[in-house]
C-alpha cells in the first residue's frame, strides 16, 4: 500500500469513527424509547454528490440503505449555491425517506472554509404523527398521518418553528416528537462538526479524493466477491400471512459477472390495508441480506451497494405506489431477506441460514378513543420484540434476536416507566426453535396487562402466525407466532386492532427460527445441553432427536 493509500485509509477509518459518534449523539438525545432504547436509527456521511461514504454501525438496514438513496434525491431537489451554514433539510415522504410517515430523515450540508464539502444525514422513528397511528388500518397514505415533503427544517441555524408546531399539533405525543426532532438535529450537527474537524486535522479542503478512494475500493471488492459466484438465475416463492388473505412473494435472483439483480415479478398485488411496501424499503432489506453473504467484510457505502439492483412491477405489494397505505411496511419488508435467501441457498447451500422469524413483533399501543373525554391516561408507545433467527449451516440460530432489523428489544423497566402497562412475564419459549442438525433460535413468551383500571388499544401487524419459518435441508420449521387474550382465549389474527380490557392479560409469543439439516445428525451433546438448559422438552429430545431416556 502506497503512502497516499495509507493516508486515505486512515481518514476512512476516522470517518467510520465520526459516524458512530454521530449515531450515539442521536440515541443519547432522543426522547422516544424506540430510538433511545431500541436503536431504530441511521446516521451517515455523504460526499458532495450525495454518495454515502460511511454509516454508523448502530442502525437498521431499512433506515441506512434508504438513507443512502434519499440523500441523492434531496441533493437534487435543493441547489448547492442556495445552501447556507446551519441549513438542515427534512422529509418523511415514504417514497423518499424510509418507507412510512413515522421516519423523519434529515440532511445537513457541511461547510468547510465557506464551501459545501459534503453532507451529514440521519433518520429516526417518531412515535406518533396523527392519523390512525401506527397500525395497518389505513386505506391510503392520508389516513396514516402527516406527510412532510422535502423542506427546510433549519434556515441558517434558525428553526422552522411553524413546521415544528404543525408536527406537534398533529401528534398524540407532541413533547416526544419535538424532543426527537431536536435529537436528529444534534446528530447532523455532531457529524458536521467532527467532519470539519477531521478535514482541518488532515489538512484537506475537499473530500473528492477520499470519496473516490472509498467508493472505488468498496466497489472493486464487491465485484471481486460477486465474480466468485456462479452465474445464473434462481427463483423462490415465500408465502406469508398477509392481512385479507395470504400473499405470495416472488423473487428471481440473477448473478452476472459484475452485478446482482433481484426481480419481484409475480409477487401479489397491493393490500387494502397498510402493509404495502415502497420499493426503496424492500430494496434496503433485500440488498442488506445479499451483502451479509456477498462481501460481508466490505463496509457498506455507495460503492459496495452499486452492483446490486432491485426491481418489481408497480403496485405489487413490494413496490407500492402513492397513495397506498404503508404504515406497517416493515411487516413484509423485513420478510424479503428470507425470500432472497431462498434463491441464494441454491447457489451457496453451505453459507445461507434457514428462515427466521424475520418480521419484528412491533406492538404499537395507545390509549382508547374515550380516554381523552373520560380523563384517562393518554399515551402512545411502540414496543419491539423479536423471535428466533434461522439456524446457520454450522451454528444454531440466535434466540430472541432481531434479524434483519437489528433493532434492540424493548426493555421491561423502560416500558413500564413511560406507559401504564405492566409486563408480568417474559421468557424464552421452549421447543420454538426448529429442530435440525443446527437448531433454530427460540422465540419469546410475553404477558402484559394494563397497570391502571383502564383499557388500552393494540395495533397488530406481525407475520409468521400462519406461515412459520421453514427449515432447510431436512430440518423442521420453527414454531409460529401466537397472540391471545388470557390463557384460554382464542388465538387472534396477526393483523388488526385489539382492545385489551382492564384486568385482561395480553399473551403473545414470537416465532422461532427454522432448523438446518437433519435433526438426527445433531450431536448428542448439543441435544443434551439444550435439554439441560430448558430450550427443548424431553418429548422433543426423544421423538425428534432420538435421545433415549
Amino acid at each position: 500500500m502506497s503512502t497516499t493509500d495509507t493516508r486515505l485509509q486512515v481518514m476512512w477509518n476516522r470517518l467510520l469513527a465520526v459516524v458512530e459518534e454521530q449515531g450515539q449523539a442521536l440515541i443519547r438525545a432522543a426522547f422516544s424509547p424506540i430510538v433511545r432504547e431500541c436503536g431504530d436509527i441511521s446516521a451517515g456521511i455523504f460526499d458532495l454528490q450525495g454518495r454515502m461514504l460511511a454509516q454508523a454501525v448502530t442502525g437498521t438496514p431499512g433506515h441506512i440503505n434508504t438513507m443512502a438513496e434519499a440523500v441523492k434525491t434531496l441533493r437534487s431537489r435543493f441547489q448547492l449555491q442556495d445552501m447556507k451554514p446551519g441549513d438542515i433539510y427534512l422529509t418523511n415522504d415514504p417514497w423518499i425517506a424510509s418507507g412510512h410517515l413515522n421516519d423523519f430523515l434529515l440532511m445537513m450540508p457541511v461547510f468547510y472554509k465557506d464551501c459545501v464539502v459534503g453532507f451529514t444525514s440521519c433518520t429516526s422513528h417518531l412515535v406518533d404523527l396523527g392519523g390512525l397511528g401506527m397500525g395497518p388500518e389505513g386505506t391510503d397514505i392520508y389516513d396514516e398521518g402527516l406527510l412532510i415533503p422535502p423542506c427546510k427544517l433549519m434556515d441558517e441555524g434558525m428553526l422552522n418553528s411553524l413546521l415544528m408546531e404543525i408536527v406537534k399539533a398533529n401528534s398524540r405525543e407532541p413533547v416526544a416528537n419535538e424532543g426527537d426532532i431536536y435529537a436528529l438535529i444534534a446528530c447532523c450537527e455532531a457529524g458536521a462538526e467532527r467532519l470539519a474537524g477531521m478535514m482541518d486535522e488532515f489538512g484537506i479542503d475537499h473530500l473528492d479524493e477520499l470519496a473516490d478512494y472509498i467508493i472505488d475500493t468498496s466497489y472493486r471488492g464487491t465485484i471481486e466477491a460477486i465474480a466468485e459466484l456462479p452465474n445464473g438465475t434462481w427463483h423462490n416463492v415465500l408465502k406469508v400471512d398477509g392481512y385479507e388473505q395470504e400473499i405470495d412473494l416472488h423473487a428471481a435472483l440473477t448473478i452476472a459477472e459484475d452485478r446482482v439483480a433481484l426481480d419481484f415479478s409475480g409477487t401479489s398485488g397491493l393490500s387494502n390495508k397498510g402493509i404495502n411496501v415502497p420499493l426503496n424499503y424492500a430494496t434496503a432489506y433485500s440488498v442488506f441480506a445479499l451483502r451479509c453473504i456477498i462481501g460481508p467484510d466490505i463496509p457498506n457505502n455507495a460503492g459496495s451497494l452499486a452492483p446490486f439492483r432491485v426491481i418489481g412491477p408497480k403496485n405489487c405489494i413490494l413496490n407500492a405506489q402513492p397513495p397506498a397505505p404503508v404504515a406497517m411496511r416493515h411487516t413484509l419488508g423485513q420478510m424479503t431477506p428470507d425470500l432472497v435467501y431462498g434463491c441464494l441457498s441454491q447457489v451457496l447451500p453451505d453459507q445461507v441460514p434457514a428462515e427466521g422469524a424475520s418480521c419484528m413483533y412491533n406492538l404499537p399501543l395507545r390509549h382508547t378513543p374515550e380516554a381523552v373525554s373520560q380523563g384517562g391516561t393518554q399515551f402512545a408507545l411502540e414496543l419491539v420484540f423479536s423471535g428466533g433467527t434461522g439456524a446457520r449451516p454450522g451454528l444454531d440460530g440466535l434466540s430472541a434476536t432481531a434479524f434483519p432489523s437489528g433493532v434492540w428489544g424493548s426493555q421491561v423497566e423502560t416500558t413500564e416507566a413511560v406507559a401504564p402497562v405492566l409486563i408480568t412475564r417474559r421468557e424464552l419459549k421452549p421447543d420454538s426453535g426448529g429442530p435440525g442438525r443446527t437448531r433454530g433460535g427460540l422465540g419469546q413468551h410475553i404477558e402484559m396487562r394494563s397497570a391502571v383500571d383502564e383499557d388500552f388499544m393494540l395495533f397488530l401487524s406481525v407475520e409468521r402466525v400462519l406461515n412459520p419459518a421453514r427449515g432447510r435441508f431436512g430440518a423442521a420449521n420453527g414454531a409460529p407466532g401466537r397472540i391471545r387474550i388470557g390463557q384460554e382465549g382464542p388465538d387472534l389474527p396477526g393483523k388488526g386492532e385489539v382492545r385489551v380490557k382492564a384486568g385482561e392479560t395480553l399473551i403473545f409469543e414470537t416465532p422461532g427460527g427454522g432448523g438446518f439439516g437433519n435433526p438426527q445428525d445433531r450431536p448428542r451433546e448439543d441435544v443434551q445441553r439444550d435439554l439441560e438448559e430448558g430450550l427443548i422438552s424431553r418429548k422433543v429430545a426423544r421423538e425428534v432427536y432420538g435421545m433415549k431416556p
